[in-house]
């Protein structure tokens, strides 16, 4: 995976970064503690970011999901843009991770907005749809352990209100879904779900170049 747009001169992406980015401070420090880890390449790049954040305006987003937090760069984002009264359910399973995450939260004044659930991601969609929640988020952000993402994707599918909207993340996987040697599961997961996206007539879809490749959902019905 990758954590800034794939293809571009390291030329281009600076210019790119110089002209586009606007990144808060507080961003920009989680961004550079991230960078320090071991898997700090896992975090979204910052013109990712910045583009999530528009989305979440352009909606007009109150209620969103996020699977798969890290440290989290991608649910501050998310926060910052929703008005006041907005909220995010965060799901993950790794409190070192999500412990630097809360603490940035705390930070940037968003913390009462995230609802974060340690616990496997699959048993948090589940419980929202227990609890009658179907068709009432806004936004999805998917960006979590590969093999489920076919799964993650259906659950959100059913979260997200009609004229919603999912994100998923590192759908380009670093160019190797393209190719046709690398056969390890993670890659056949994530061309799996492109394929079945692809014809899926339920969504509206877009598959947008940035970063690591970032699919656009919009429900239909």
């Amino acid at each position: 995976m990758t954590n800034q747009t794939l293809g571009l001169s390291s030329q281009l992406y600076e210019y790119l970064l110089s002209v586009s980015v606007r990144e808060p401070e507080i961003l920009r420090k989680l961004r550079a503690e991230t960078s320090q880890l071991p898997m700090g390449r896992m975090q979204i790049a910052p013109e990712q970011g910045q583009f999530m954040a528009l989305l979440v305006q352009l909606l007009g987003a109150k209620k969103t999901l996020e699977v798969g937090v890290f440290t989290g760069y991608s649910s501050l984002v998310v926060a910052l843009a929703l008005p006041p009264e907005g909220k995010i359910i965060a799901c993950d399973v790794d409190e070192r991770y999500t412990n630097i995450a809360r603490r940035y939260w705390e930070q940037g004044g968003v913390a009462e907005k995230i609802d974060l659930h340690l616990a496997p991601a699959l048993a948090t969609l589940e419980l929202l749809l227990q609890k009658g929640e179907a068709g009432t988020f806004d936004f999805a952000f998917i960006d979590a352990d590969k093999s489920n993402y076919e799964n993650y994707y259906e659950r959100s599918l059913l979260l997200v209100r009609p004229g919603g909207l999912i994100a998923i993340d590192n759908v380009l996987w670093s160019g190797q879904v393209a190719d046709p040697q690398v056969q390890d599961k993670r890659t056949q997961a994530i061309r799996s779900l492109n394929q079945k996206i692809h014809q899926d007539d339920r969504v509206t879809h877009a598959l947008v170049p940035i970063a690591d490749g970032l699919t656009l959902v919009l429900k239909r019905f």
